[in-house]
């Protein structure tokens, strides 16, 4: 760590259709956010992105600490430009990488912006095309109860879990997921909690315990495999 009282960790979130990035301390206190608000622009904006985020908040790019990435699932471009940026950071300054869920993500993202009952649960749902997702779900508390899993949505499907509790639905798969489900006790939250502002604590959470990723070895986790589609010549 650099000669002060606070760690600087920067985090990254390319999992999603934009890029965002925050400056935390190790106290969780955000530093500064900025985010590019043109869709899959990752690979243009990315290190622009870092450069005005720590210009903005006075830091030298060798006082990092830190970098913590939205580590997947999402979008296989995304994250692939993610983890090389990360990679990249880490290596040239010899700092940790702190690698976040992105479904715990979205889950913490919405529990810090919202007021819920103590006993419902959080499902984050992120597109994986047709009537796929990418799932998990999460007590109030951010317990997994549901491990991240790829999911095909049918009406029945949280039929179990919504015995006992409303569950609140978010981010990308969230509404074609409400809408095939139809119960009365799935809520709808349309929200933007995919983002960088929201990593701060779960990245010095991360930090506290010495929780690091290998730089060298770390991939991003897709959930399943990546498959392209042939074109018709």
């Amino acid at each position: 760590m650099h000669l002060c009282s606070m760690a600087n960790i920067l985090c990254i979130e390319t999992s999603g259709t934009v890029c965002s990035v925050a400056l935390f301390d190790d106290s969780a206190n955000c530093l500064g956010y900025e985010k590019e608000e043109a869709s899959f622009q990752h690979a243009a904006v990315a290190t622009v992105l870092i450069d005005k985020l720590l210009t903005q908040c006075n830091i030298d790019i060798k006082q990092l600490d830190a970098v913590a990435l939205s580590a997947g699932p999402g979008s296989y471009t995304g994250l692939r430009i993610g983890t090389s940026v990360a990679k990249g950071l880490c290596y040239a300054l010899d700092v940790p990488l702190i690698a976040i869920n992105t479904l715990a993500l979205l889950a913490s993202g919405f529990i810090k912006n919202n007021v819920i009952a103590k006993n419902d649960l959080i499902c984050p749902a992120i597109d994986a095309r047709r009537m796929e997702i990418y799932t998990a779900i999460y007590d109030t508390e951010l317990h997994c109860k549901l491990l991240p899993t790829p999911l095909i949505i049918t009406p029945d499907v949280f039929a179990e879990e919504l015995k006992a509790a409303d569950i609140h639905l978010v981010g990308s798969g969230a509404k074609k997921t409400f809408e095939e489900i139809n119960h009365q006790k799935l809520k709808l939250n349309e929200g933007d909690y995919l983002s960088a502002k929201n990593m701060g604590k779960l990245a010095v959470d991360k930090w506290l315990i010495k929780d690091f990723a290998d730089t060298s070895y770390f991939e991003p986790d897709y959930l399943k495999a990546f498959h392209t589609t042939a074109k018709v010549k």
